[in-house]
């Protein structure tokens, strides 16, 4: 499966807040608190881009959708249309 961000870019430090009693409980779970927290956003990141990605799918079904009916029937507006 692709990862889809490079695993093997430089790490760097990054400064974050995290609740305190949280974090000591997760180390009594993990001796590497930085590789779990990666992982877990390497995680978040595919199920956003995949989210995102069907949401769009899902968007450009609706749009072609409505302009199958409109070439079809026509507009509902032009019903209405004054001109």
């Amino acid at each position: 499966m692709a990862l889809g961000y490079d695993a093997n870019a430089a790490k760097r430090p990054v400064n974050m807040s995290l609740n305190e009693d949280l974090v000591a409980k997760a180390r009594q779970f993990t001796g590497n608190l930085s590789e779990q927290v990666e992982r877990m956003l390497a995680d978040f990141v595919m199920q956003e881009q995949k989210r995102r990605i069907d949401q769009e799918a899902a968007l450009d079904r609706a749009i072609e959708g409505w302009n199958e009916f409109d070439a079809k029937y026509g507009s509902f507006a032009d019903e209405y249309s004054p001109l």
